[in-house]
């Protein structure tokens, strides 16, 4: 049996396929509702070490990840894995960087990339998804059925 979030936990986002990602800030420390089988952290420097598996992406805050290619690997096995296993993805104050791959998850999920940031902001945080150049990663990053643009 999967063990997933607690959808009412801070921080849950239910993608349409009914995947549970937690998204959160760093800064913030750790939540309640337990700890993640593997975490996404999206930070400027190696995060600190964590007692789960994590993957590290190289994202300066308020920017784009520095290997777009490398972030599209990343965001996609967070996808997969989060069929099976507690994922979190994580940045320092868990909005701009961290809205981000989640909208970019929900776009892998079948969200339309036009609707992607809307779904972030509604279902996640209001304020997830902070810079023009963040809102235009997601509108071209690619689904399912695309080629590799992001």
């Amino acid at each position: 049996m999967i063990e997933t979030w607690n959808p009412t936990d801070a921080g849950v986002l239910r993608l349409p396929s009914g995947r549970y990602v937690r998204g959160r800030g760093l800064r913030k420390g750790l939540p309640g509702g337990g700890v993640p089988d593997f975490g996404v952290y999206l930070l400027g420097k190696p995060p600190a070490q964590v007692a789960w598996d994590f993957t590290w992406l190289k994202w300066p805050d308020f920017r784009l990840p520095s290997d777009r290619g490398a972030a599209r690997e990343v965001l996609r096995d967070a996808w997969e894995r989060a069929g099976r296993e507690r994922v979190e993805i994580a940045c320092g104050g868990g909005r701009g960087r961290t809205g981000t791959a989640l909208a970019c998850l929900a776009v892998l999920d079948g969200v339309p990339a036009e609707d992607a940031v809307r779904y972030v902001r509604q279902n996640y945080d209001s304020h997830a998804v902070e810079t023009p150049w963040q809102r235009r990663y997601v509108r071209r990053f690619t689904g399912p059925q695309s080629g590799n643009r992001s």
